[in-house]
């Protein structure tokens, strides 16, 4: 059981891949091929089990013991050695088979060097003693070797899908709410413009979320005129911060140099306003620094207004004058709800009582910290008794001499040995660094970290199952203010830095520390402008496997660097790169030295101005993603690109290619997200190679005119594309022809989408009916439709059906004279799902009725209908949703030309009209079936100068009783009441309360009096 919790040593995972390529027929043949002593292959793989059967012991002494740190930091950069030279045989080896296969040549030092027999036995030797003298070494420092040959294992287990990714009900802080939502709308302080409150406790305690909650709590709507959260962090330069905060303020990117001008900006934008800024995680203790960002702050904003500070430290909230409030550990019996709740996860049946009682111990061990508890719950979730015993008997919770919370190290020591590595490669963010779940899924692939010859699942598939269960167990944390993005908590990312030190190394600005020989993963913050000299220091770092320039999003915009060392010594110098970003660096052009990365495994260039890519980037023979995203230059890929045969995926998002390689279509691993494809004239861009493509994503496949044959559109066969979302169908609108097109017909009913599809978007179609994939299942999973300058088509297809419809915009139709019953689809269930409604520029359309329609748009939350100036009809029939949408956006009141309303089973009316509802131009309305309906109001009828007849049919309006108490409107000649007795009784009899209202009424017809032929037409 033991060993099952123990998923395995950090360094486990890494010697399995030196243990394949131990047994790969390509190193195997190399050394036969050089006549090597196959025996040196044989004395490493037994050299690194002893290294690995002590590393189990090391992982959990490095707590508490920094000899065995050190020893095992010493292990890791052997390892790493042992594995670069394997790596440099393996490769040389597959690269000879290579050049022969694609007539490469290769100009690549490593692989010169590796023809010197002496050299790699000498080699070979030196990473035999090394490993020797460290194995001496582990046992002299008392480390155990583990029991059996347990192999680790690159499965995960399966954890619960529910991963409590945002905390909505936080244990035991009700009363810190309340007195942090008091001090947020009190008046107390509004003698002083400004008021701040620091909220005060140990890393790990809450602070953060406390204060999400009370930025967050909708109770607070209205009473700030701003909001803004800002992430302080521990650089806390005051023209950063300042100009942080501005953009916070503006939500838009600042690019002043001057601090002064930020604060001219700043009091523009805070003059007169009431403000809530919140400042997150400060750790600057200096007053200089504070005032300097507070100053400008107290002399801008309007009185009430409110700073709310999070910090560890008293002395930052002594520091900026603050109220303070201390948040404490949670108390013991909120510790168990919040460790239960991640142990337990609602299971049923109930656990033993024996789990509660270890529990109720391990939950005292964390000391209050709902970090730790939300960990070591997790951790726990569906273990034996035997392994929870375990988890309380640990001696990582005696740590004292490092600032590691015991309960994470525990954690983290427990992990499967695949995890360990893929949590501690995330040392290379920045605190508070926002990182995306699929860009980090990409970066573990080309360190290797997701083969696993277990598996029959492909890497990407295999890296979503590892981000998921570090999710689950609360090493990463759903970003609250952006859901696609996630975020370390400050003390896991300092965890991850302690168990990788010398090998991940993050390049701080003005960073003091010179970077350590062992180092294989760097990254570095990028400053927007500036030169970035940095790799003047690689020199000692030769075996860099990661390079990562990390730039700060501001705003909407990622700041631009320039790389001081020429790209051609780079790439001559750091050969074992298996990760290389110069996405947003100044640069135009790629040096033919980059064949020189045998081992690269993803290349970014994006946001680069590069004009075209060297014939010798395609004897790249381990690259798997390459990125050319708003590559605005790049018209073209080099024509032997087919020859990455490993590439899996390919970023083409606004990078306009004139053409592609016209074999392309043969690398059937190859994803390809482009957000267009141009149909060219020329066979540099035909739909049929769109065809041979695995697109990912959503694709814009534009000037679709330019098809010649319309059965060229069969080619294009998407309906296997699974991993095709959304789809942009588009003619050229400025070549437009004044005529039906029947030829677009054709190609867009040979455009056959896969079923799965969840976004579609057809624009300047020039056919006359709307495509058959529209009116049968083709659509059924279809999210969001737009129909845009569609200008011939007469009658919209039945959407109403589309059950899973949120979003729908229709705009430039102009033959469309009537939105009729057809359009929903069916009477009883139409437009189930859709949230959004869009209609607009409909300059021929007329009338809108949905009369035998009930339930329509159940779920309709937003409405923008641009009424064209001849719509004449609207019918609104059981659409409660769609008619608050049309008040909400006074709709109705902007149209000139609408003469007939007619109101049907509007259930959740109980007055109409509202005033101001109304265009003056109506001429009839009619009123029926509203079961709530209590009043009829004068004041949205007494301006209708031109309203003729009121249709009153009142069979299921039980609630209303009379007509207004100033009576119908003058210009009223025609009046019909159905089904209300009492009101027929009120109107009819000369007595009655409400006949002196309609006294001037000409024509007044009750449901039981015989109807002219033109009563019963209006």
């Amino acid at each position: 059981m033991a060993a099952t919790l123990v998923g395995g040593a950090f360094l486990s995972a890494f010697l399995q891949v030196a243990f394949d390529r131990l047994a790969s027929r390509q190193v195997l043949d190399f050394f036969r091929k050089k006549k090597l002593d196959e025996n040196l292959l044989k004395k490493l793989k037994r050299k690194l089990r002893s290294i690995d059967a002590l590393a189990d012991d090391a992982e959990l002494q490095q707590f508490r013991d920094q000899r065995v740190r050190a020893w095992l930091l010493d292990v890791k950069d052997a390892v790493f050695e042992a594995e670069d030279l394997l790596d440099e045989i393996y490769e040389s080896q597959a690269q000879s088979i290579d050049s022969q296969v694609w007539n490469f040549n290769f100009s690549i030092s490593c692989v010169s060097l590796l023809n010197n027999k002496n050299e790699i036995e000498t080699k070979m030797t030196q990473v035999l003693d090394d490993l020797d003298e460290l194995a001496n070494q582990g046992t002299h420092l008392g480390l155990k070797p583990k029991l059996g040959s347990l192999e680790p294992s690159c499965v995960s287990q399966k954890l619960p899908s529910t991963s409590f990714i945002i905390e909505s009900v936080i244990y035991g802080r009700d009363d810190d709410k309340k007195i942090i939502f008091s001090w947020l709308t009190s008046d107390t302080d509004n003698h002083n413009k400004l008021s701040i409150l620091s909220i005060v406790g140990m890393g790990g305690v809450g602070k953060t979320t406390l204060a999400q909650h009370a930025y967050n709590n909708p109770m607070l709507d209205g009473k700030f005129d701003i909001k803004a959260w800002v992430c302080v962090s521990d650089d806390f330069d005051v023209f950063k911060v300042t100009r942080t905060i501005l953009e916070a303020i503006t939500k838009s990117t600042d690019d002043s140099r001057d601090l002064q001008m930020i604060h001219e900006r700043l009091k523009e934008k805070l003059s007169g306003k009431k403000f809530l800024l919140v400042l997150d995680d400060v750790w600057n203790e200096e007053k200089e620094k504070w005032e300097a960002v507070h100053t400008p702050l107290i002399d801008c904003g309007a009185q009430g207004s409110r700073i709310l500070v999070t910090t560890r430290s008293k002395k930052v909230a002594s520091t900026i004058r603050s109220k303070e409030h201390n948040l404490t550990q949670l108390q013991e019996d909120y510790c168990w709800k919040l460790f239960e709740k991640h142990a337990f996860q609602n299971a049923n049946p109930p656990p033993s009582p024996d789990f509660k009682e270890i529990g109720i111990k391990i939950v005292r061990k964390c000391k209050g910290l709902p970090l730790a508890l939300k960990t070591m719950g997790s951790l726990l979730h569906n273990k034996p008794i035997l392994e929870w015993k375990n988890v309380m008997q640990s001696e990582i919770w005696e740590l004292e001499d490092i600032d590691i919370v015991p309960a994470l190290a525990l954690s983290y020591h427990h992990l499967p040995s695949h995890l360990k590595r893929c949590f501690a490669y995330c040392a290379l963010f920045p605190k508070d660094y926002l990182f995306n779940k699929e860009f980090l899924i990409q970066v573990w692939m080309t360190q290797k970290f997701l083969e696993c010859s277990q598996q029959s699942k492909s890497p990407e598939e295999i890296g979503e199952q590892y981000f998921n269960d570090l999710l689950s167990r609360s090493f990463f944390q759903q970003s609250s203010g952006n859901k696609k993005c996630f975020v370390m908590h400050d003390l896991l990312n300092d965890l991850a830095t302690y168990v990788c030190k010398d090998i991940c190394f993050r390049l701080e600005v003005d960073h003091g520390k010179s970077i350590p020989k062992t180092t294989r993963h760097l990254s570095s913050p990028v400053v927007n402008g500036q030169c970035f000299d940095g790799y003047e220091t690689l020199h000692d770092i030769e075996r860099l496997r990661t390079f990562m320039p990390i730039a700060k999003l501001r705003g909407i915009h990622y700041n631009r660097w320039h790389c001081k060392m020429s790209l051609h010594e780079l790439f001559s110098k750091l050969k074992f790169l298996r990760f290389l970003s110069l996405s947003h660096c100044v640069l135009s052009e790629l040096p033919d030295s980059v064949s020189n990365l045998m081992h690269l495994c993803s290349l970014d260039l994006s946001y680069t101005g590069i004009v075209k890519l060297p014939e010798s980037t395609c004897s790249l023979s381990n690259l798997q993603i390459l990125k050319l995203n708003n590559c605005k230059y790049l018209k073209k890929l080099p024509s032997s690109f087919h020859k990455l045969i490993k590439l899996r995926r390919l970023e083409l998002i606004y990078t306009n290619l004139r053409e592609v390689p016209t074999r392309l279509g043969q690398l059937k691993n190859l994803q390809i997200l482009m957000s267009s494809f141009c149909v060219g004239e020329s066979e540099g861009f035909t739909i049929q190679q769109l065809g041979e493509f695995n697109v990912h994503g959503r694709v814009e496949i534009k000037n679709l005119q330019n098809i010649q044959n319309p059965s060229e559109a069969l080619a294009l066969d998407l309906t296997n594309q699974i991993q095709l979302v959304g789809i942009d169908v588009v003619w050229d609108q400025t070549s437009r022809s004044i005529y039906p097109r029947k030829e677009h017909e054709i190609i867009i009913d040979n455009l056959k989408p896969p079923k799965h599809l969840e976004q579609l978007l057809i624009k300047g179609y020039g056919g006359t009916q709307f495509p058959s994939l529209l009116f049968d299942n083709s659509l059924s999973n279809v999210v969001s439709l737009s129909l845009h300058g569609c200008n011939f088509c007469q009658r919209l297809p039945p959407l109403g059906r589309l059950s899973f419809l949120k979003f729908l915009r229709i705009a430039g139709l102009d033959k469309i004279v009537s939105i009729d019953v057809d359009f929903y689809g069916s009477r009883s269930s139409s437009f189930p799902s859709l949230e959004s409604l869009v209609i607009s520029n409909m300059k021929n359309w007329e009338k809108w009725e949905c009369e035998d329609v009930t339930g329509a748009f159940p779920r309709l939350q937003d409405l923008s209908v641009s009424f064209p100036p001849n719509l004449k009809t609207l019918s609104l029939h059981n659409c409660s949703k769609l008619m608050a949408s049309i008040k909400e956006a006074c709709a109705l009141v902007a149209n000139p030309s609408l003469k007939y309303l007619h109101i049907w089973k509007l259930d959740h009316v109980e007055s109409f009209p509202d005033e101001g509802l109304l265009p003056v131009s109506l001429t009839s309305l009619w009123i029926g079936s509203c079961q709530n309906l209590k009043n009829v109001e004068y004041k949205g009828l007494f301006h209708l100068s031109s309203l003729e007849k009121i249709k009153l049919v009142l069979r299921h309006c039980p609630n209303i009783q009379c007509l207004p108490d100033n009576g119908l409107p003058e210009s009223i000649s025609h009046l019909r009441i159905s089904g209300s007795t009492l009101l027929k009784q009120c109107c009819r009899s000369p007595e009655g309360q409400d006949h002196a209202k309609i006294a001037h009424i000409q024509h007044v017809v009750y449901d039981s009096d015989s109807l002219s032929e033109d009563d019963l037409y209006w």
